[in-house]
């Protein structure tokens, strides 16, 4: 089993960016995705959840209206699309299979001036 993150990096207060999670080695299509987050010192949050044919999502009230996750489930990948990047969004970004119990290796997100 394989989850690759890519996407992260350094954006400024009010910025984009968009997170992929290319995932391998299991029935991709069967499983609901979440993308999770850590921010140095504090505990891993969970971010947002898809289901696994994609209709339904939810999110944490730190990022409704901001953050929207998707899923492509031809191309086995999820994504994050992040909007209005604030400071307190920089964390280490994880991708995960929550009934599976994997995780990808996590993208930096750092959003500064």
């Amino acid at each position: 089993v394989q989850l690759v993150e890519s996407g992260g990096g350094l954006v400024q207060p009010g910025g984009s960016l968009r997170l992929s999670c290319a995932a391998s080695g299991f029935p991709f299509r069967s499983y609901v995705m979440s993308w999770y987050r850590q921010a140095p010192g504090k505990e891993r949050e969970l971010v947002a959840s898809i289901t696994s044919g994609g209709v339904t999502t939810n999110y944490a009230d730190s990022v409704k209206g901001r953050f929207t996750i998707s899923r492509d489930n031809a191309k086995n990948t999820v994504y994050l699309q992040m909007n209005s990047l604030k400071p307190d969004d920089t964390a280490v970004y994880y991708c995960t299979v929550p009934l599976l119990g994997y995780w990808g290796q996590g993208t930096q997100v750092t959003v500064s001036s």
